[in-house]
């Protein structure tokens, strides 16, 4: 994990997860080959084994990443990594390196929710608001100020304690409550992974955009149906999204653009409307960041 941390830069990746989400958004002339990712539940043990392989032409890269998600880990020591990376020859197919895909899904998570804020935020944001104190929450505090200049952070969290320690690891404002957190946000972070809502329509200002990074499965939702209903709504993958969204699908609202639409100029970005940008992650994410990983370590000869 540290070492793809020490080579793998929020600077470096952004601009990068930026160019794949306009390449996929373009079908067969972007070059992207990216089948739907495959879900093998784990009943007994409420555990999920996610495979996504994708290709990018146009970056020369070949990956598979392999992904754990178990309710019950708490309970049950963990030995190893949740997250592999497998990154291939895209030429003969050799299987070229192994790497741990904590770092590479967290900060490519959050680089495309930079992005999105790049193109839907209002202009001079002052606040920000992070709903969640996790690894996620740190990922995009760290993003997201690449892209604005945040005069204050608000952060919430249902484990009051770990809002605090987030707090004091960043300079950021600990609410008690996420209604308190979200007013006069003008970017609003979802990383909780609720099933179901933490933020109203009526907490979020007109024109502020939300990215929603938490609500992964069909059946989860981080956001009220209001809010997806009464904002503009953006997404990674309109395909992934009709699928696995559950603020997408519980509220039925309406997608307009993909953000890689948004990266082509195919589709308008709306600033003053209130925006929803709901992000499921994408294979082609992980294939640019791993190979930026690898082509980092090639350069130093390793």
């Amino acid at each position: 994990m540290e070492s793809v941390r020490q080579v793998l830069k929020m600077a470096d990746l952004i601009p990068v997860i930026e160019k794949a989400m306009g390449d996929f958004s373009k079908g067969e002339e972007g070059g992207v080959v990216q089948p739907m990712r495959a879900v093998v539940p784990v009943k007994e043990h409420k555990g999920i084994l996610y495979a996504m392989p994708a290709y990018s032409a146009t970056s020369g890269a070949l990956v598979t990443k392999l992904l754990t998600r178990f309710q019950d880990r708490d309970k049950i020591p963990v030995t190893g990594p949740r997250t592999t990376v497998c990154y291939f020859d895209h030429t003969n197919g050799d299987l070229k390196s192994i790497m741990d895909g904590e770092v590479i899904t967290s900060m490519r998570t959050a680089a495309a929710s930079a992005v999105a804020t790049k193109y839907l935020a209002p202009k001079g944001p002052k606040i920000l608001c992070i709903l969640g104190a996790g690894r996620q929450a740190r990922s995009h505090y760290q993003a997201l100020h690449q892209i604005c200049s945040f005069q204050e952070v608000k952060v919430w969290n249902r484990t009051l304690s770990r809002a605090q320690e987030f707090a004091a690891e960043y300079n950021s404002t600990v609410c008690e409550t996420a209604q308190e957190a979200a007013k006069d946000a003008d970017v609003i972070v979802t990383v909780t992974m609720s099933p179901t809502p933490i933020l109203e329509h009526s907490w979020v200002k007109q024109g502020a955009h939300v990215n929603c990074v938490g609500a992964c499965r069909p059946d989860w939702q981080e956001v009220s149906s209001e809010l997806m209903q009464k904002s503009v709504v953006y997404v990674d993958s309109r395909e992934a999204a009709m699928k696995e969204s559950g603020d997408v699908l519980i509220s039925k609202a309406e997608i307009y653009a993909e953000i890689g639409d948004l990266v082509n100029g195919t589709k308008e970005a709306f600033r003053d409307k209130t925006t929803v940008f709901t992000s499921i992650g994408m294979a082609v994410e992980d294939v640019v960041s791993a190979k930026l990983v690898y082509d980092k370590y090639v350069e130093q000869g390793e």
